[in-house]
């Protein structure tokens, strides 16, 4: 027996692509960015998804995700309570951001190490999400593909560097991207790729001069 509001389809549960399969996406991207066991969610949930969050389930969704779970797993609607029983803090604040699209959330989360990590991102239609904004660097990923993220220094030369990296190991770049706050200072370098990177490769990738940090995440 399903809940009147749970529609069982191929790849998600839940009465809206958009407001639940989407909102899973959002999370299951903030948890493969922290990349740890989160201990601590804060999530501002702005336009629609601040006015029906409870009505079609998004906060389920939103904190699914956050625990690891798939749009068509079975538990999306149990994850609020099963979120506390994990001794998981999460908070909701539906908020006005004005420009924002009307599926957005911003998600602030701990993970057990202390790790902290600000994503923002919106749930575009058909279950498809863009991550706009990630600890403050404006960047565009989708979760389509698994993807490089690294940290560096903007130098030059660290591009190349990691780049050849990859073409060594035979990695091929989809989509690249490099988002800094201000020249000379930090950037973050997302590469999309076409297959998941092996751990030496981040590793290498993360050794290179003026990296700071160098982690992988699989397509969402």
């Amino acid at each position: 027996m399903h809940h009147v509001f749970d529609i069982v389809g191929p790849v998600m549960i839940g009465p809206s692509s958009s407001h639940t399969a989407g909102a899973v996406r959002l999370g299951l991207m903030a948890r493969a960015v922290l990349g740890e066991v989160p201990v601590r969610a804060d999530i501002d949930l702005a336009g629609s998804f601040a006015q029906t969050y409870r009505g079609h389930g998004t906060d389920k969704a939103l904190v699914a995700g956050i625990l690891g779970f798939r749009q068509d797993d079975e538990r999306i609607r149990d994850s609020l309570a099963i979120a506390k029983k994990q001794g998981l803090d999460i908070r909701l604040h539906p908020v006005d951001l004005k420009g924002a699209h009307p599926n957005t959330a911003v998600i602030r989360m701990i993970g057990v190490t202390g790790r902290v990590v600000h994503l923002r991102g919106a749930s575009v239609g058909g279950g498809n999400i863009l991550i706009s904004n990630i600890d403050g660097y404006e960047v565009e990923l989708t979760g389509a593909y698994p993807a490089l993220i690294v940290v560096h220094h903007d130098r030059p030369g660290v591009i190349a560097r990691v780049s050849e990296i990859l073409s060594r190991y035979e990695v091929n770049i989809a989509f690249m991207r490099v988002s800094r706050q201000n020249r000379g200072e930090t950037a973050m370098m997302i590469m999309e790729l076409d297959d998941m990177p092996a751990d030496e490769v981040v590793e290498e990738c993360g050794e290179v001069h003026d990296v700071e940090h160098a982690f992988s995440i699989p397509s969402i």
